[in-house]
């Protein structure tokens, strides 16, 4: 890869023509339509984020003269180039010059046009470091993870779209990196994360390629629609939301790509879904909320995924003592279905360590975790009883 130091280019240079889209997060073009700021492998913009202190930091870096540290353009043609790093710089840069945010001067909000004119003379004749680089797309790409192992990472999607860039890409972030679109509110009711960080596309991708998004994209990279994608997304999202009425904090990042694969060919009565939804956050004796929708569409066999409260170490104690004074009194064993058994465990006698707390009455059968529904069994018995 070869690659030339230019020294001579200015703000006011990079500033022309500069062109942000506002609902796709993005700066777009600069250097009088030579640059483009951000090509598909290149995340969206992000230091607008957290009020914006990292736009404003490079602002006042200019005023200052503090140096903004390099910045890498790809080149792509005789006099035409993308960045292939810097474009948060570049775009907060483009963004301030034309008056898409304030810094704070003193307490008091600035814009560019209300600097004084020396500070803005300042600002467009700052002069950037800036690498031009010219090599294969395999030598760009492998250049880009490289450089982006600084700074705020490339998280795995965005990496994935550096290296599966074209078309397909395209399309798909334009659907679900957009931080203004309408759906982005009903979509985070079920997936962590952000737009931005292309959290809703990499969850999109992994529901439809059952997990293996790289080889999704590979076979896909130079399509020029993204039906399936969009499709397959949204009869998740469908599926969910008619089956659980009811939206709580806790169905948010569960694998619902996962259990829609597994239940949505069967039939579930919303009201009773929602009733039982209730019921169960209401019981204490359940201790992982998240685990109550899987649990429903399983059929309600699989406590385990409730984390029902277990019974403490003094119950359980106080229950081993009192069986085994019963059980050695009748020289039989201190679990009660191995004392009623025909094997060599019929009268043998369990360390405390070899047994577990069972309730007598299940749980999902309206038993609780009282002392009074307390029975120790051998870890075998109790293994094989599950709720019956």
């Amino acid at each position: 890869m070869k690659t030339t130091l230019k020294t001579d280019i200015t703000v006011a240079d990079i500033c022309n023509g500069f062109v942000y889209n506002q609902l796709e997060g993005k700066g777009l073009f600069g250097l009088g339509g030579k640059l483009i700021i951000q090509p598909e492998y290149q995340r969206n913009y992000l230091y607008a984020d957290g009020g914006g202190n990292k736009e404003q930091a490079v602002i006042h870096s200019l005023l200052k003269e503090y140096p903004l540290g390099l910045i890498y353009f790809n080149k792509v043609g005789a006099d035409s180039f993308e960045v292939l790093d810097g474009q948060q710089r570049i775009t907060s840069i483009g963004r301030f010059v034309t008056n898409k945010f304030a810094i704070m001067d003193g307490g008091n909000p600035k814009n560019f046009d209300s600097l004084p004119a020396d500070q803005q003379d300042r600002i467009r004749n700052s002069k950037l470091l800036i690498y031009e680089c010219e090599g294969t797309e395999t030598e760009i790409k492998q250049w880009f993870e490289t450089i982006n192992i600084a700074g705020v990472p490339l998280n795995e999607q965005e990496l994935l779209n550096a290296i599966y860039s074209g078309p397909f890409v395209t399309k798909a972030k334009e659907a679900f990196s957009n931080s203004q679109n309408a759906n982005i509110q009903k979509w985070s009711a079920y997936v962590k994360g952000s737009a931005n960080r292309q959290d809703f596309l990499e969850r999109a991708l992994d529901w439809v390629s059952k997990g293996d998004i790289g080889a999704y994209m590979s076979a896909h990279r130079n399509d020029t629609n993204i039906n399936e994608l969009k499709n397959y997304f949204n009869s998740v999202i469908d599926w969910v939301s008619t089956v659980f009425t009811d939206v709580l904090v806790e169905m948010k990042g569960l694998e619902w790509g996962r259990l829609y694969e597994h239940h949505h060919g069967k039939s579930y009565d919303p009201k009773k879904m929602s009733d039982a939804v209730k019921k169960l956050a209401a019981d204490d004796e359940v201790t992982n909320h998240k685990g109550i929708f899987e649990y429903l569409l399983g059929g309600s066999t699989e406590t385990k995924l409730l984390a029902v409260r277990v019974f403490d170490e003094k119950v359980k104690k106080a229950a081993y003592a009192k069986q085994t004074q019963a059980a050695e009194a009748k020289g039989e064993s201190n679990c009660p279905l191995c004392s009623i058994g025909h094997d060599a465990n019929k009268s043998r006698i369990y360390k405390l360590s070899e047994m577990d707390a069972d309730h007598v009455s299940a749980w999902s059968k309206g038993g609780d975790s009282t002392a009074k529904n307390c029975q120790m069994l051998c870890t075998t018995h109790n293994r094989a009883k599950g709720n019956r």
